[in-house]
């Protein structure tokens, strides 16, 4: 019954000066909706890397001149060799490779048809044809080009969703013409609807060419490598035998780095592991500010509450209670004010991260964990700065506090 007592008692005060008391919270509100949302949105684009993932089919990763980001030297990727046709039967010819298909592409190029005609932000890729295996491409409608059309590079071509909406809208892509670069190619295969990727490139809006056309369009650009091994047991043994291979061909000594880029889910992972790790660093950080400056104003109005409530401490300590009683009723307080900052926050973070869901098609999902934690720090920074004003409280002498007016 104290503790009930003690709670209401906490309640009335929060209600009695709600708008005091939300302005106090607001450092509160802010930390737990940082916490709350920002992992929201980490687990969304956890769940969108895993998904694109399967850009790289079962068992395959690639090999590649140039790494992903990193902080090597212009002039030192500059001078790394290029991958090419010896590499890429040499690779083929390892023990756990099952397969492996060359690819290039360029961006930024224009596709039309005899009535409609593209934006300048179509990406070209071409292949050999396990390209479509070794990179999970699925074909909705048709076919993939086939083994014969590469060696005689006949021009066909299968194309994106988006694409195939934009040149052909309301009707069958296929067997239709389309002409890039000024050449016309044939519609073979429509690929499967895949959707953007945090607003990187549009795998909707493409061209899938095979590889000796698209050299005679735009020359070697970026050859790369994509290899699936023989099975998800030996994939790390065929990396290493990749690697081995490679080393070998560019003629490096043992304690020289690598000049080519092993690329796999592992390392996509991995990647976004660290990028993930430094961005819930940085919104704690947020968090902990954010609760400090709330800590701060709760202690602040805990202090102005025991002033003003000065008498009624001295009449209610003279009637017989506690310091004990005392000191928990103004902790309680402290603390639910705290408590509706933390839900506040929690509720706005989980409305933040639906939001993102909807605008930028992001599966955001708030981890049960961060909405406790949430709660749990917002109650422990309540707790934490209400210990002061409420001891104060509890050691209020009663004949001199009925005296202050």
């Amino acid at each position: 019954m104290a503790v009930w007592d003690t709670l209401r008692l906490a309640f009335g005060t929060f209600l009695s000066n709600p708008l005091r008391s939300f302005l106090t919270l607001l450092g509160i509100v802010i930390g737990a909706t940082t916490v709350v949302a920002m992992m929201g949105l980490i687990q969304g684009l956890h769940n969108q890397v895993t998904e694109n993932l399967s850009e790289l089919g079962a068992n395959c990763f690639q090999v590649q001149r140039l790494p992903f980001g990193g902080d090597l030297p212009l002039a030192e990727l500059a001078r790394r060799p290029r991958l090419h046709e010896g590499d890429l039967e040499a690779i083929r010819g390892l023990p756990s490779v099952l397969m492996a298909a060359a690819e290039d592409s360029r961006g930024g190029q224009k596709v039309s048809t005899a009535l409609r005609e593209s934006r300048a932000n179509v990406s070209v890729w071409a292949g050999t044809p396990e390209y479509f295996q070794t990179n999970s491409i699925s074909v909705a409608q048709g076919r993939a080009f086939t083994e014969t059309e590469h060696l005689d590079a006949r021009r066909v071509a299968v194309i994106g969703a988006d694409l195939a909406d934009t040149l052909f809208p309301g009707g069958d892509a296929l067997g239709q013409t389309l002409r890039l670069q000024g050449r016309g190619f044939h519609v073979v295969g429509v690929l499967k609807r895949r959707g953007s990727f945090l607003g990187g490139g549009n795998p909707d809006n493409q061209v899938m060419i095979p590889l000796t056309v698209f050299r005679a369009l735009f020359g070697v650009r970026d050859y790369r490598v994509s290899i699936q091994a023989q099975s998800a047991e030996v994939i790390q043994r065929a990396q290493d035998e990749v690697s081995l291979l490679m080393r070998r061909r560019h003629g490096l000594k043992p304690s020289e780095e690598d000049d080519f880029f092993v690329f796999s889910n592992e390392s996509t992972t991995e990647m976004f592991n660290n990028m993930s790790q430094i961005i819930s660093v940085a919104s704690f950080g947020v968090c902990l500010l954010s609760l400090l400056v709330g800590g701060i104003g709760i202690l602040n109005i805990m202090l102005v509450a025991v002033t003003e409530r000065t008498r009624e401490i001295g009449i209610r300590k003279a009637l017989g209670a506690r310091k004990r009683r005392i000191l928990a009723q103004f902790a309680a307080e402290a603390v639910v004010l705290s408590l509706a900052g933390g839900l506040m926050g929690v509720a706005l973070g989980i409305g933040l991260a639906h939001l993102a869901r909807w605008v930028i098609n992001l599966p955001t999902e708030v981890p049960t964990w961060s909405v406790v934690l949430s709660l749990a720090m917002s109650c422990g920074v309540g707790l934490g700065f209400g210990i002061y004003p409420a001891a104060r409280a509890a050691k209020l002498d009663p004949v001199e506090a009925m005296r202050s007016e």
